[in-house]
């Protein structure tokens, strides 16, 4: 049964039908809604709130004038894509009825249910959906900063980092180290890190086939890894080497100027460095007091409402959603549910109950994928995994051909879960 439901998980997601996720709800809501934050959780939630009430007023707010997305974003590192690839359009959104404002939130005053932008100007609000992603926490690894960022690239939120990254690994001479710095858990796509990994081993086996990567890592084990580290070994094999945070991987600082990593494993020099540090909700929701001690914000597992503020919801990488990791999938997912739940608020009734699922792919090289599914359901202990709902790719590929079906599957799920975020 596992095997069965599984597959038509994978299928789904890879066929688009992500937008199953929102359940049925009354039309007759009206009222105004602001949306922070344009990414997978915001503008999916912008659109979902449009199509399920169009009387509703509907504001999207976002600084940016076009979206960059993380997923793909480390093709672009290893050669294989090109940031015209992962950049989305807002148009779609508009077209649906929504009033996207450019530019910046910088407070929000949850008495008066009001939005403070940039410029001074203010928006009302009914119901205000905060998804603003992460912020890169630097205090939380000596040596580390913005500027030292420049030197250093996280490549963490795509934008012109990625392309420094990407830079300095074509500039790298054959023969050369790449060192990758993994944060503790929770972080953004947390089977990110091994993804770049291996795409960028990818790259150097073709390009620069003298090249060593070595992975200093804050935890003990990691997403996907027996399947990363499978692949690791028979697609490049002596390449890469992955040093756990038992064993002296946890990094303790950093040098810019030297280049070097230390931590308990010895202090090491790269020719390119790639630091990802610890993270955090986005900054408006910290200023808006959305945030606990962990820097995460903490939500009602069964509707996304902050449980910090009244009439505010916090969807996606910033909130804290149990057992579903900080993806784009997830993102997708609970915005879904807590537009279904604004909407029912809205019209005096109670929230639906929520259906969530993550799937993610992983690329090895552009004909080789992997990925993890998961179901989940909101109980009294927040939001856990359905048991014997999800899984990971096999372990060993048949005739089939599993991994480049699932390379396959990945840019399907991309190009559909684009369509249903941005329209």
């Amino acid at each position: 049964m596992k095997t069965t439901r599984r597959a038509a998980l994978k299928a789904g997601a890879a066929l688009g039908l992500t937008s199953l996720a929102l359940p049925s709800v009354a039309r007759a809501a009206s009222g105004s809604v602001v949306v922070i934050g344009a990414g997978f959780g915001g503008a999916t939630a912008a659109r979902y709130l449009k199509a399920a009430s169009p009387s509703l007023e509907v504001t999207l707010v976002e600084r940016e004038t076009s979206i960059l997305t993380c997923p793909f974003s480390n093709g672009v590192i290893a050669g294989y894509n090109t940031m015209a690839d992962i950049t989305r359009s807002l148009d779609g959104v508009r077209a649906a009825g929504v009033k996207v404002v450019k530019g910046e939130a910088t407070a929000i005053d949850t008495a008066a249910r009001s939005v403070r932008m940039a410029d001074g100007t203010q928006l009302a609000y009914d119901r205000l959906v905060v998804s603003p992603g992460i912020d890169l926490n630097y205090e939380g690894l000596p040596g580390y900063s913005a500027a030292a960022a420049e030197i250093l690239p996280h490549a963490w939120k795509a934008g012109p980092q990625t392309l420094l990254l990407r830079n300095q690994l074509e500039a790298m001479p054959d023969g050369g180290t790449f060192i990758v710095v993994a944060p503790a858990n929770p972080f953004r796509c947390p089977p990110g890190p091994y993804e770049r990994i291996s795409l960028v081993a990818s790259y150097f086996k073709a390009k620069k086939p003298k090249s060593k990567i070595l992975v200093f890592d804050a935890k003990d084990a990691f997403s996907k890894q027996g399947l990363f580290q499978s692949a690791w070994e028979s697609e490049f094999p002596g390449m890469v080497a992955w040093i756990a945070g038992k064993d002296g991987g946890k990094v303790e600082k950093v040098d810019a100027q030297a280049k070097t990593v230390t931590s308990g494993f010895g202090t090491e020099k790269g020719d390119v460095i790639n630091v990802i540090p610890p993270q955090r909700a986005g900054a408006i929701a910290v200023a808006a007091g959305l945030t606990g001690d962990n820097g995460w914000c903490p939500v009602d597992p069964m509707t996304f409402a902050s449980t910090k503020a009244q009439h505010v919801y916090v969807v996606g990488d910033s909130s804290i959603a149990g057992a579903m990791p900080k993806s784009g999938s997830s993102a997708n997912a609970q915005a879904k549910v807590a537009a279904a739940a604004i909407i029912a608020s809205l019209d005096g009734k109670p929230a639906p109950a929520p259906a969530l699922f993550n799937i993610c792919y992983s690329l090895v090289n552009p004909n080789y994928g992997i990925s993890v599914a998961d179901v989940y359901q909101a109980t009294d202990k927040g939001i856990v995994p359905t048991p014997n709902a999800g899984g990971v790719s096999v372990a060993k590929p048949t005739s089939l051909n599993e991994r480049a079906l699932e390379a396959l599957y990945a840019v399907s799920w991309y190009r559909n879960i684009s369509a249903d975020t941005w329209g």
